[in-house]
């Protein structure tokens, strides 16, 4: 819910610094630190003020002030506000933008950032007509918790089975979400719990409804080209690079802070580890069968060079003779 901007001593932003530089530039992937670099900016020199940024019915559809969807999510209240909402940006955001590969992980953020604010919108618009209470629909939102919660979902979504610790005790990733929800309303009233649940229904879209499918077929899969004729594939189910990636690193578990739906990151990103292992030109474009077939065929020919050459023992005839049907086989 919207309140007035508190301009004081700014230790969100010393806090939110000081934890940048304890994780350092190079450990924040791009598109994670290029959003945080977005919403500090936005905070230091706002576009308009808080009351013209904020969202809600009566100014985006009464007076169809429809910038507000695109606002909103970039501005905050005061520096703690600020802070507590980008400490758990970079922990989703290294985690998931290494997941996703850069590119899908900013078509993430740019869907859930309007699709949060429009699922927000019809919420108070049935809570409006439901409880015929007009004052749903005057209820001002701004901030990025809400695509947070969004993220969170996504995250336990390709992390299952891990265990969040919110305010000390131990809960599964699977309920983490409606868990914070409820106890950040409790115990900060002037959160804005509509907007947290339409981040986390944003969530459920992608994870378990149609959302993921959409966004695919809009992004015509998301493709780059990359060096050498290879063809760069960012794969929304997972994880990004060339053919079969590494396995994202283990991380810690989460802490819970009541004010917002926020936990200063934990774990180390690790930029020494390649985006993936170095494959051969015929992958490029195939399709696992095919490349599996002139991986043989390369094999069996590379293997056929070579035979005269052999210096230790003598061909065995029958590995020659399998060898020969399969290159019949492929030649065929």
């Amino acid at each position: 819910q919207m309140r007035s901007r508190q301009r004081g001593s700014n230790l969100g932003l010393l806090l939110l610094a000081s934890q940048v530089f304890q994780l350092g530039l190079d450990n924040i992937p791009p598109v994670t630190l290029a959003t945080l670099g977005l919403n500090v900016y936005l905070f230091l020199f706002p576009l308009k003020p808080l009351l013209q940024t904020c969202l809600s019915v009566r100014e985006a559809y009464w007076y169809r002030d429809w910038y507000r969807l695109l606002l909103s999510p970039f501005h905050h209240v005061d520096d703690m506000h600020l802070y507590f909402n980008m400490a758990s940006l970079l922990w989703k955001g290294i985690k998931l933008e290494r997941n996703l590969g850069g590119p899908w992980f900013a078509y993430l953020l740019s869907v859930f950032s309007v699709l949060t604010g429009l699922v927000y919108l019809l919420l108070e618009v049935g809570l409006t007509r439901v409880t015929e209470d007009s004052s749903y629909s005057l209820q001002c939102a701004v901030g990025f918790s809400g695509v947070l919660f969004g993220l969170k979902v996504v995250n336990n979504h390709y992390h299952p089975g891990s265990t969040t610790y919110i305010m000390g005790l131990p809960v599964s990733s699977r309920y983490a979400c409606w868990v914070e929800l409820i106890l950040i309303h409790i115990m900060n009233p002037g959160t804005s719990f509509v907007g947290h649940l339409a981040g986390i229904l944003v969530g459920l879209l992608y994870t378990k409804g149609p959302l993921k499918s959409l966004m695919k077929t809009c992004a015509g899969f998301v493709t780059l080209n990359g060096n050498n004729g290879r063809q760069r594939i960012y794969n929304s189910s997972g994880y990004s690079g060339y053919g079969t990636p590494y396995p994202p690193n283990s991380y810690g578990q989460q802490s819970f802070n009541p004010r917002h739906d926020n936990a200063p990151y934990r774990d180390t990103y690790n930029t020494h580890m390649p985006s993936a292992p170095p494959q051969h030109s015929y992958t490029a474009g195939l399709s696992e069968e095919e490349q599996y077939e002139e991986a043989v065929r390369a094999s069996l020919n590379d293997r056929g060079r070579s035979m005269p050459t052999r210096s230790h023992g003598h061909s065995d005839p029958i590995a020659e003779e399998v060898r020969w049907r399969r290159l019949q086989r492929f030649n065929s």
